[in-house]
């Protein structure tokens, strides 16, 4: 991956799993990749990957089932200052 150095990567990677939600690629009820999964593919610590999944999470873009993963929401519209706009 390719990173904005005045953009936190967390920030970064958020957008990056926000634009696959919104483009359906992870559709409603579908598992995100794990923490680990995120490591593996960005390159960002294990911190930076839970907190990436926390703000998606935070946002109303996911939730979590304890012991089993973090899972899209339903979807509201997209911000208008989302990258997938």
């Amino acid at each position: 991956m390719e990173w904005e150095p005045e953009v936190p990567r967390w920030r970064q990677v958020y957008g990056l799993l926000e634009k696959r939600i919104y483009d359906g690629k992870y559709a409603p009820g579908e598992r995100l990749p794990s923490a680990l999964a995120i490591v593996e593919e960005t390159g960002i610590s294990p911190v930076t990957a839970r907190r990436v999944l926390k703000e998606l999470r935070d946002a109303g873009l996911a939730y979590m089932e304890p012991g089993i993963g973090t899972f899209v929401s339903r979807l509201p519209d997209p911000p208008a200052d989302s990258p997938s706009r």
